[in-house]
């Protein structure tokens, strides 16, 4: 009879128990619903101050953007209609606040605020906590580490460096210059930055350019750069779990392992050729050090340098930025130099002038070439390379009209709607080098034209870039004629950096030395 009645209450108890873990479940998710309603109700009041085009409730804006080629002439239209800020939706709860105007962009640049915490978040795995993503008292710190790096003592021995590059690429077109037909520009210039980044900044010879082969690097940063791209419009994907149980997640890791054991065989040799020196004080006494010196043997007040997981993160960082960004640069620049050969003439017979029969640039004559220094920054201009950044607020900002956002906004800077900003630039589409005259400069906002931001956390490396991309267009010019071919129109794709979902072709034919 016990057993009977014991039975009998574990019988009918179990059913009694599952209906209470089936109502704790409910509850969990209804929970949860009202947790994110209630932070979508949140979200959309403190961006109510800023009309914007129409939302789906679910998706937000990203179904608006086919990631055909036709982004940026979606953004430039909402651009046209709300000509300071929008908001952007990625999803049902995450917002952005879209600026494209100077007034508006002084505001955010002129502050210290960290770079946001969701899509920045998703390169971190990626490059770590170097200058790009680091805030507060860390960036400072090695903000101040990492500037000697970039001082003109520095940076003059590596224009002879980003020269021999450069003509090891423009002798690799040798077969394209008498045969008429277009070929890709992006996957050549990239192997010439990367080349040219591993010589001047950690004194490493890769052969990348001559090497047979695709570069296992640079298609892994193209991958990732890809994947990042993905996971921001793909709302699930902000999920760290769903993303690494998924096959983008797995492609994505596959890329890191790739990119990152590229950057630890650099500190590798560098850090076992330090220890091959009999006297630490003759790599210090040096006049020029390398950035990897710099990075090695930096120490601050307390002696403490940084960790091998900060150089690492240094290190990816300019690795990445300081190849791929400037290979976007530099080729839509020879793109549009191909487009408007009227600008390439006057720019080539600068050129000459200057070199004078020699074959490779000098530091001095970087700053000789005013009229292909405009060409190039109307370049940056139309074509920045990189196209936008964000910021997550930490306080209440209030911006030139009296419209605020309260603390812990997202605010993205489209540097793209700010240089093509019809308000700003007047014919903002069309390639007018004039505009960089220093009377027509000292007319605009200063916030007018940031290609490498500005303010506080502008890049570190522009100085490098600016005289790379002279090297490059100038021997480019000097050897050869860049011709458009009008059946291969860019189709242009924001990405990490600013790139062409059908590459960026052109046409070449020699220069006639007696002409």
């Amino acid at each position: 009879m016990e057993l009977t009645e014991a039975f009998l209450t574990l019988h009918w108890g179990l059913p009694r128990l599952h209906h209470l873990l089936a109502l704790l479940c409910l509850v969990a998710v209804v929970y949860k619903l009202a947790t994110l309603l209630a932070k979508r109700r949140d979200v959309f009041r403190s961006y109510e101050d800023f009309p914007g085009p129409p939302t789906h409730w679910l998706f937000g804006h990203v179904l608006e953007f086919k990631q055909d080629g036709t982004d940026f002439d979606t953004l430039m239209a909402w651009t046209k209609q709300y000509p300071y800020a929008f908001p952007l939706w990625f999803g049902p709860f995450f917002c952005v606040l879209n600026i494209h105007h100077p007034d508006y962009v002084k505001t955010i640049l002129a502050s210290t605020e960290p770079k946001d915490d969701v899509s920045y978040r998703f390169i971190l795995s990626w490059i770590g906590e170097g200058l790009l993503v680091s805030s507060g008292q860390k960036w400072f710190r090695h903000r101040r580490f990492l500037t000697p790096g970039f001082h003109y003592d520095v940076l003059k021995p590596y224009v002879k460096l980003m020269s021999d590059s450069t003509k090891t690429m423009l002798d690799k077109w040798g077969s394209y210059a008498n045969s008429n037909e277009s070929f890709e520009l992006f996957q050549h210039v990239s192997l010439m930055t990367l080349d040219s980044i591993l010589k001047c900044a950690f004194s490493y010879n890769s052969n990348c350019q001559t090497e047979s082969g695709t570069n296992v690097y640079i298609k892994a940063v193209y991958e990732l750069s890809d994947l990042i791209n993905l996971r921001l419009r793909t709302f699930p994907y902000h999920s760290d779990l769903i993303f690494y149980l998924s096959p983008h997640g797995y492609r994505y890791r596959k890329a890191i392992k790739v990119a990152q054991s590229h950057t630890e065989e650099v500190i590798k040799k560098r850090k076992e050729a330090l220890k091959e020196e009999k006297e630490l004080d003759r790599i210090q006494a040096k006049k020029n050090l390398d950035f990897l010196n710099i990075l090695l043997l930096a120490r601050d007040e307390k002696q403490q340098g940084l960790s091998d997981e900060d150089i690492r993160a240094e290190v990816d960082t300019f690795m990445f930025e300081g190849h791929d960004t400037t290979a976007s640069g530099i080729s839509f620049i020879l793109y549009s130099l191909a487009c408007h050969p009227e600008h390439q003439k006057i720019c080539r017979d600068e050129i000459m002038q200057v070199l004078d029969g020699k074959d490779t640039m000098d530091w001095e004559d970087l700053s000789k070439i005013p009229y292909t220094t405009m060409c190039i920054k109307e370049s940056l201009r139309i074509y920045p390379p990189v196209p936008g950044m964000s910021r997550k607020i930490t306080k209440p900002i209030t911006f030139c009209d009296g419209r605020t956002l309260p603390e812990g906004s997202y605010i993205g800077t489209s540097v793209f709607g700010i240089h093509r900003n019809g308000i700003v630039w007047e014919n903002p589409d069309v390639f007018d080098h004039w505009r960089f005259l220093p009377e027509n400069v000292s007319k605009r906002s200063p916030h007018a034209f940031v290609p490498f931001s500005a303010g506080p956390r502008n890049c570190i490396g522009q100085n490098f870039a600016m005289n790379e991309m002279k090297v490059v267009i100038a021997l480019t010019l000097k050897k050869y004629h860049l011709i458009e071919d009008p059946n291969w129109k860019p189709k242009i794709i924001p990405r990490l950096v600013l790139r062409s979902l059908n590459g960026i072709h052109i046409k070449i034919k020699p220069v006639d030395p007696q002409v």
